[in-house]
């Protein structure tokens, strides 16, 4: 397992992509939105970590719901696991909360879970399978 990126909550996206490429020389490798989340993500390589940065397309969404609660920063950290059934199964055996009791499809394109953050000292954790 290892840190595969950082989710980071963000109002202006394309100030924010600016930002971490002007700045932090970071490299825009994937966008995507996502209707039904109501969210835009981008994607920025840095060396060999990546971040998510993630504007709230509606103020219901999750992501909306964050920035209107705590404002933009970091939203979660998502962990690379090569098997998400066998992570989410080890992750239930462990006694954490899951979001998510099964995998579903990711910003991505490959399978997510996430896990509650009260059961892993506050921070949302996603499972993502690589």
């Amino acid at each position: 397992m290892r840190i595969h990126h950082v989710g980071i909550a963000v109002t202006d996206l394309e100030q924010s992509i600016d930002l971490y490429r002007n700045v932090f020389n970071a490299e825009l490798v994937h966008r995507a939105t996502n209707e039904r989340e109501g969210l835009e993500a981008a994607f920025l390589r840095m060396g060999d970590a990546e971040l998510e940065l993630m504007a709230p397309l509606r103020d219901d969404s999750p992501v909306g719901k964050f920035v209107a609660k705590r404002g933009p920063g970091m939203h979660h950290v998502a962990y690379g696991v090569p098997d998400i059934e066998k992570a989410i199964d080890d992750a239930r055996a462990a006694g954490l909360e899951l979001i998510d009791a099964e995998p579903r499809m990711g910003m991505h394109g490959a399978r997510i879970a996430f896990v509650h953050p009260k059961s892993v000292g506050g921070v949302l954790t996603e499972l993502v399978e690589t």
